[in-house]
């Protein structure tokens, strides 16, 4: 039985930074209000020319030369984003021209910031399955370019970014032991983009209601809900692969919030030391950000062969989902 492995990974962000000092100067908000309740010091902005594909492009070059791999071995490109350059084609598509991977196919995964989780559970599969042997998975988002910037409750926590892996089939140890993915639509409406689709088209009206910007209608709600479903989520890879909190090295928690990140860890009696965070330099970056977080962790030599890491996501949708990897 084949098994997945990471091979490689690589990750990039825009070089305009919007700091804190530069939101108060935008809405009613302070350096302070937003480092207590969110963690957020500063976040990366695209230049306006910068699209999603872009940041992908430059991420995925970063994991292909860490993996070793050239745009011809490459099977399949997954693009995990709530950001795409455009509905169709889909970014991985435009991805897949730019790199010059004709022999891979490729598609989009819409799972907001579950998005790379969901990803991983995909390429897992195909792994597995023996249909492919060297997978391109991506979390790009350039989420400034739909946030409410009128909107003090959402516009501090966004950040552009992107981040890579690749995987490959494998018959060693160092493999994705489990990924586990869940959903509830009935919460959709917690956080989502209401306009630009068939349900409200594109239209003086959507633009004038300000439909087409991220909306959350409670964000004490929301973060109670991911609390709740990451630790879920992180318990059940834990107990299906028989083993205990005290076994994890790293925990990498999608970085929406550094209260939840704290909370999570407190509630699985994990020592904060293992919890990974890095949302004060990059703010919540949906999709991209767990494989930003991996990419950071890889290149600073905080993970070793034989180290359990364990990923936790949580998103709109409602998404939520776990990954256990034996690195």
């Amino acid at each position: 039985m084949y098994c997945s492995k990471i091979a490689g990974t690589g990750s990039y962000v825009p070089e305009g930074i919007l700091t804190n000092a530069d939101l108060e100067k935008l809405v009613e908000t302070s350096d302070e209000w937003i480092r207590t309740r969110t963690g957020v010091v500063e976040r990366h902005v695209c230049r306006e020319d910068e699209t999603t594909s872009v940041l992908a492009f430059e991420a995925a070059l970063k994991a292909m030369e860490a993996a070793r791999v050239g745009p011809l071995d490459l099977d399949l490109i997954l693009v995990a984003t709530i950001t795409p350059d455009m509905f169709f084609p889909s970014t991985a598509c435009l991805l897949q021209e730019r790199l010059g991977a004709t022999n891979a196919a490729a598609f989009d995964i819409l799972a907001a910031c579950s998005g790379f989780i969901y990803g991983l559970a995909i390429t897992d599969a195909f792994l597995r399955s023996g249909a492919y042997r060297t997978i391109l998975l991506i979390g790009a988002e350039t989420l400034s370019k739909i946030v409410d910037w009128q909107d003090r409750n959402t516009c501090v926590l966004f950040g552009d970014a992107a981040g890579a892996a690749i995987l490959q089939k494998t018959a060693g140890e160092s493999r994705i032991l489990s990924t586990h993915l869940y959903s509830d639509g009935s919460k959709g409406s917690q956080l989502m983009m209401p306009g630009g689709g068939s349900r409200y088209p594109i239209s003086l009206k959507t633009i004038e209601q300000n439909l087409h910007r991220i909306k959350m209608e409670s964000g004490n709600e929301v973060f109670k809900l991911a609390i709740r479903a990451i630790e879920e989520a992180a318990i059940t890879a834990l107990k299906y692969n028989g083993f205990d909190v005290s076994d994890v090295d790293l925990f990498i928690a999608h970085q929406a919030n550094a209260r939840i990140i704290h909370a999570v860890a407190q509630r699985l009696s994990l020592p904060i030391e293992k919890a990974f965070v890095n949302i004060d330099r990059y703010g919540n970056t949906s999709a991209a950000s767990i494989p930003l977080a991996l990419d950071e962790v890889v290149r600073q030599g905080r993970v070793q062969r034989g180290d359990l890491i364990l990923l936790c996501a949580f998103g709109g949708g409602l998404t939520w989902g776990s990954a256990l990897i034996r690195w």
